[in-house]
């Protein structure tokens, strides 16, 4: 089939990750069953993608199954690529989708926590990281690894990382499990990430998290016996297995759910918009942002853009003589 061929397309030529690639067979699959009636055929798919069968799909989606206007866009993208990839293969003329009103959509400002809260929460954690910590963790793991207490003071600091490495270095949560021991740099203090479309960024590590992650891999070897290679992955669960995305959400929720002036989602992907405000607020430019996250264009960026605006306005209207008086000719 040739949606068959497209998913291996993506997968081998544009790097998709498993959960893009799966996203788009769902797509694909969802758009064959509704606009196609019997057996789902490569002809038969190919005299679908006409304009007025994409619209009638699109109609489905918002007015049945009453679909957001990004899910639905999400839709009529991944037709659009896979049109694309038909006209390379000079199997179709050209691309019905660009022929498609897409339904509009509202602007969503990327959420983010408060610089003061993730503060007291480093404060309030700092106790779990320090190389008396990591003693006592020794201590309990010399007499019985698999105490409880120790499991918890281990699971502690691993937490902890989680939630340093994320808001310090604004790496995502797929980065963040594939992170091996060789990534961290500790003679020139950085990291090596390997992103989307296979792409490798170094970022730079900050003192005190270098610091961080060398007291984590000591207690790594003590609970689990295993050493720090290269090739082996750098956060491990206290059972020596690799993070897994859920176990990172659970640490997210767990290690900021109780922090106050942390409110809403608590998420790997929320430190990162954490991260990207806190930078240009404080005057990093946009350029530099990009790199850092791995965006494959400024575009991506400048949504962070539009919370300093905002911020700005709220001091505008505090602040400024004109604002506070009502504007009225500026008396």
């Amino acid at each position: 089939m040739l949606t068959d061929e497209y998913i291996e397309y993506i997968r081998t030529v544009r790097r998709y990750s498993p959960r893009t690639q799966a996203i788009y067979r769902e797509v694909l699959e969802g758009f064959a069953a509704q606009a196609l009636e019997g057996e789902v055929t490569d002809e038969a798919l190919m005299a679908a993608l006409k304009p007025v069968v994409i619209r009638n799909y699109e109609v489905y989606l918002l007015d049945e199954r009453k679909e957001d206007p990004r899910t639905v866009n999400l839709h009529l993208s991944v037709l659009s690529g896979f049109c694309r990839y038909l006209i390379h293969r000079e199997l179709i003329p050209s691309n019905p989708v660009r022929l498609i009103s897409r339904p509009k959509t509202s602007k969503r400002l990327p959420v983010f926590y408060r610089e003061e809260a993730m503060k007291k929460y480093f404060q309030d954690t700092e106790h779990d990281v320090t190389q008396v910590a990591l003693d006592d963790l020794r201590q309990l793991c010399e007499h019985n690894p698999a105490d409880t207490t120790a499991i918890d003071k281990y699971e502690r600091r691993l937490r902890r990382l989680i939630v340093s490495l994320l808001y310090g270095t604004g790496i995502r949560r797929s980065e963040l499990i594939s992170l091996t021991v060789g990534a961290v740099d500790f003679g020139r203090r950085t990291l090596s990430v390997h992103g989307k479309g296979d792409k490798m960024r170094e970022i730079p590590l900050v003192a005190g998290l270098c610091e961080e992650i060398s007291l984590y891999l000591q207690s790594v070897e003590s609970m689990t016996g295993l050493q720090a290679t290269p090739g082996r992955a750098l956060l491990l669960t206290a059972k020596g297995r690799a993070l897994y995305p859920v176990y990172v959400d659970r640490a997210i929720k767990q290690e900021l759910g109780a922090v106050a002036g942390i409110n809403g989602r608590k998420s790997p992907h929320v430190l990162r918009h954490t991260l990207a405000t806190e930078l240009l607020d404080n005057g990093t430019d946009l350029n530099s942002i990009k790199e850092l996250l791995g965006h494959a264009s400024l575009a991506a960026t400048q949504v962070y853009t539009h919370n300093s605006i905002e911020k700005l306005k709220s001091v505008y209207q505090t602040a400024h003589p004109r604002a506070k008086r009502g504007g009225k000719n500026g008396h």
